[in-house]
């Protein structure tokens, strides 16, 4: 998709706020836009398009991934998937040990690249949010549109800064463009709390509620307004306020229009045909364009793929990393189909004398036996067919878009809210509106139930890092052990979350602060 990125400088902190945008190639829906070159003021104050062409580049941002700045690369992979139990580093047992393998076992230190990368992904996605919202007030356009992009814009940054929040606690509160004479001042340098950061993501998600239109009346992709909803009533979990939560989820699910609804098979979710489905809420959009350029998130699909290792000898899938652990393969219940939809098992190596069977996806491609593969499990979610799905070659951006917000999760969330604010009756309906799809008979409406279900439905989807440091501020106890039993040492008060890149507290000369432990 053709849409503008920005210009940013190699040494990406806090105060690397670059002003100027420029093209890259690439397509798809919305995003498939002509080459522009660089926007000038003028050019927005005369041409109603450029305003879109702002807002295009912040969705681009979300594309950074690989060995660099990154958003929804391998990355941020680690820091969400392979920080939790539901896996592990994988991959060979030395490669990129000292980074994500630091991250796995809770040694990681403030000079860890994973974790410098993954700011740097998140600042550079604001930087263009606040770049775009500077310039939309000028355009021509219509009032009402240009609300519709001002809400799309401060949709994404509110998404940004939840994740950034989640991660690293406080951050800087960069909420607008600032002044050259600004850049190096405390205000953008030193870390606001991260009440004012949940704060200031709540007032740009309820804009977003306020002036985004709803799905179907606008180009798929973009941001809706139940997308705001959806994203806000997370917030709102994360601050205990349960009775917004249930609210704003209760207004997607009853909604006449009628736009969601849980897709019948679990496993289609992850593939093409599943793709911007009644299941979806918020996708980052990928695609292929007319000169069969991909565009997608570098490294997100091969990083993950299946590997090969001892005999080899079969063009493996990828990199092997994020491997789900023995205990998500334990989580689920017999005959959910969530299982197979989520985890590529690799079939042990059968005796000697005997054939191996392999493992066969859904697309027909055989994975040998587990004497030609590196590890025992894979993320099915994260792959993305050779051959039954669009692509161009380009095994690095392949195609795939990323699921951020679907139906399912709004269902678990009115659940626990509702459950939580004395309405059992709505908490059963939807807990076992999820577990019906799954193919399961119905269970009781407590919060050790729904909180299984958000594990085994939500499972390597990023989140489930998150869900453990929030479900143990609900009820504290059980993230130690929960760890320990995978013999990694989770410290209470420090591995929450995340050092503050040491890279970072450099670039603002020590005016960031490290978080405690680190």
């Amino acid at each position: 998709m053709n849409s503008f990125i920005s210009a940013f400088p190699r040494r990406v902190g806090t105060a690397a706020l670059a002003l100027t945008l420029a093209l890259a190639s690439g397509c798809k829906d919305f995003l498939d836009v002509p080459p522009q070159g660089q926007l000038s003021e003028d050019a927005i104050r005369t041409d109603p398009a450029a305003a879109q062409k702002l807002v295009d580049g912040v969705y681009n941002a979300m594309y950074l991934g690989g060995f660099d700045a990154d958003m929804h690369g391998l990355q941020f992979v680690i820091l969400t998937d392979v920080a939790s139990d539901d896996s592990d580093k994988g991959s060979s047992p030395n490669d990129y040990l000292a980074n994500a393998g630091t991250v796995d076992n809770f040694t990681l230190t403030a000079s860890n690249g994973t974790v410098n990368n993954v700011w740097n992904g998140y600042f550079q996605g604001i930087s263009r949010a606040n770049q775009a919202l500077d310039k939309i007030p000028l355009s021509p356009a219509a009032d009402q549109v240009k609300n519709r992009l001002l809400g799309e814009v401060r949709f994404l940054r509110g998404y940004f800064y939840f994740n950034l929040v989640r991660l690293f606690g406080g951050v800087p509160k960069l909420d607008r463009v600032p002044l050259a004479s600004e850049i190096n001042s405390p205000e953008f340098q030193k870390r606001a709390s991260a009440a004012d950061i949940y704060a200031f993501i709540i007032s740009d998600l309820q804009f977003a509620v306020d002036n985004l239109p709803l799905k179907g009346a606008t180009q798929t992709g973009r941001a809706t307004k139940a997308a705001a909803q959806g994203m806000l009533a997370k917030v709102y979990l994360y601050q205990k306020n349960y009775q917004k939560a249930y609210e704003l989820t209760n207004e997607i699910i009853t909604g006449k229009s009628g736009a969601y609804a849980l897709l019948p098979n679990y496993a289609d979710i992850w593939r093409t045909a599943g793709a911007n489905s009644s299941e979806s809420l918020f996708e980052v959009q990928t695609g292929v364009n007319a000169a069969c350029n991909n565009s997608a998130v570098n490294l997100y699909s091969v990083s993950q793929g299946p590997r090969s290792g001892g005999k080899g000898g079969w063009a493996d899938l990828g990199f092997g990393f994020n491997t789900p652990t023995q205990q998500a393969a334990d989580a689920y219940e017999p005959n959910d189909v969530r299982r197979a939809g989520t985890i590529i098992f690799i079939q042990p190596t059968a005796p000697a004398g005997q054939r191996s069977t392999g493992t066969v996806l859904w697309d027909g491609f055989r994975i040998p036996s587990k004497d030609s593969v590196e590890n025992f499990r894979y993320s099915y979610k994260a792959y993305h067919s050779r051959t039954k799905e669009p692509n161009c070659g380009n095994n690095d951006y392949l195609p795939k878009n990323i699921r951020v917000l679907r139906y399912g999760e709004i269902l678990l969330i009115n659940a626990e809210a509702a459950l939580q604010t004395g309405n059992a009756a709505a908490a059963t309906t939807n807990l076992n509106a999820v577990r019906t799809r799954a193919g399961l008979g119905p269970k009781p409406a407590t919060l050790a139930n729904i909180w299984q279900e958000r594990r085994v439905e939500l499972a390597l989807e990023h989140d489930r890092f998150f869900d453990l440091v929030r479900q143990e501020s609900v009820q504290p106890g059980m993230i130690v052990p929960l760890f320990a039993a995978q013999g990694k040492t989770f410290t209470k008060g420090k591995n929450e979350l995340f050092p503050i890149p040491q890279p970072q507290i450099d670039l603002s000369g020590n005016q960031l602060t490290q978080n405690p432990g680190y």
